[in-house]
């Protein structure tokens, strides 16, 4: 009774309001403010660029904004006051899977919706939830696939770095599988975890220097997020380890956090995104000026979570217009099926298990700190729930549709 009371009285307060509300849930400062400020931004740009088109249902948007401040526990806090104090709409926001982990409880017991535009480790599948950024599917496999072929220099060790927490470890227990599967063995595969933040990377860089020394063509795959890739990618030059010798692959590292590096000496290293700057499209080019003119410096860059939020705004959207209300019961109904296109080309879908189809790119970092592709599917590709690669995730289905109705169910519920 008390979850539909809440419920009930956060829908009430968004009817009531002249405008509605937007909540826009990124860190503003602390270790994640490198890659989440921007985000804000683009969702401050998308939102006055449908006011200026008259809004929606007649009524402006209006953003509100809140700086949970890298902190985890208080990510939980600020979605509560959007969603019960602000009444807002919907939500975009968090980048690590520790806040997003942190907010889920809030959403679903408060019944809000949540658009999360980052890559991530799978093994989730919320009602309240719309994952617009990469499964492990579509970003990881694909990334070491290029790594073990010919095109990425047919590796045969692997090292898998990455910052201690739930996105990195989970993606790399599918990576382990994955690579076993291949017939990498675990002597050939290297793990390590750093803190948030973590600066002294003289020690670690060193020992992928000497795991890569024994006779076997090596590669890294990184799952280091926030600001400690800045002192790992000086490191890296700082020891001299080239992209032609070691190639690192990033699943977290793109256009926004090269641009406070000296790149020259990372020219070669790799990246998997379903975007990169650099495509050639004219929705791409649009969204570029666009973007320029909104933030006045057309020095800054866009990057992969950016056209992820893109893709999920507009698809709110359309849902909300098909729905005729905000109502997240109704909207979630509309979601599926919602096509928006890509700004790489091709059309994103929103799929039953709340996840996107996109396309996955390959990209090589040139000195002036785009990314030139150097690998694309031919089509999207359906984001996974659940993984393959992980015998207990293997059985589950997600689909938010009847008969299911779940997003880890083994068989149909009705």
């Amino acid at each position: 009774m008390a979850l539909g009371l809440a419920a009930t009285a956060g829908m009430g307060i968004a009817q009531a309001q002249e405008t509605i509300k937007v909540g826009v849930l990124h860190s503003l400062s602390g270790t994640m403010a490198i890659s989440e400020t921007t985000l804000k931004d683009a969702m401050l740009m998308l939102i006055e660029d449908q006011n200026a088109k008259g809004g929606l249902l007649g009524k402006k948007l209006e953003p509100v904004v809140v700086d949970p401040a890298s902190d985890w526990p208080l990510f939980a806090e600020k979605a509560r006051e959007l969603i019960s104090k602000e009444g807002v709409a919907v939500t975009f926001g968090c980048w690590t899977s520790v806040s997003r982990k942190s907010v889920l409880p809030v959403f679903e017991e408060l019944n809000g919706m949540l658009f999360y535009p980052v890559q991530y480790e799978g093994e989730e599948s919320s009602r309240n939830v719309f994952y617009t950024g990469a499964a492990p599917n579509q970003q990881a496999i694909p990334a070491v696939d290029y790594l073990l072929g010919e095109e990425g220099g047919e590796a045969k060790r692997i090292v898998l770095l990455g910052t201690d927490y739930v996105y990195p470890r989970t993606t790399n227990k599918i990576l382990r599988s994955y690579l076993n599967a291949k017939g990498i063995s675990d002597a050939d595969i290297m793990e390590n975890y750093t803190p948030f933040g973590h600066s002294d990377w003289q020690t670690i860089v060193a020992q992928v220097k000497e795991f890569a020394s024994q006779g076997k063509k090596t590669a890294v795959v990184s799952t280091i997020n926030g600001d400690a890739n800045v002192p790992f990618y000086k490191e890296l030059a700082n020891q001299g380890i080239k992209a032609e010798d070691i190639p690192v692959v990033a699943f977290s590292v793109g256009e926004e956090e090269l641009a406070g590096l000296d790149t020259g000496p990372l020219v070669g290293h790799l990246a998997a995104w379903n975007y990169f700057m650099s495509v050639d499209t004219p929705e791409n080019a649009d969204f570029i000026e666009k973007w320029h003119a909104f933030i006045k410096d057309e020095k800054r860059v866009t990057n992969d979570p950016m056209e992820a939020h893109y893709i999920g705004f507009k698809m709110w959207v359309q849902a909300v217009e098909q729905a005729g209300t905000t109502d997240v019961d109704a909207v979630r109904q509309a979601m599926y099926g919602q096509t928006v296109k890509n700004l790489t080309g091709g059309t994103a879908v929103m799929n039953t298990n709340h996840h996107l189809s996109k396309p996955v790119l390959i990209g090589e970092i040139l000195e002036d700190g785009q990314f030139e592709i150097v690998s694309a599917t031919d089509d999207v590709v359906v984001g996974d729930a659940w993984s393959d690669f992980i015998p207990e995730s293997a059985k589950l289905t997600a689909d938010w549709t009847y008969p299911w109705v779940c997003g880890n169910c083994e068989k149909p519920r009705f």
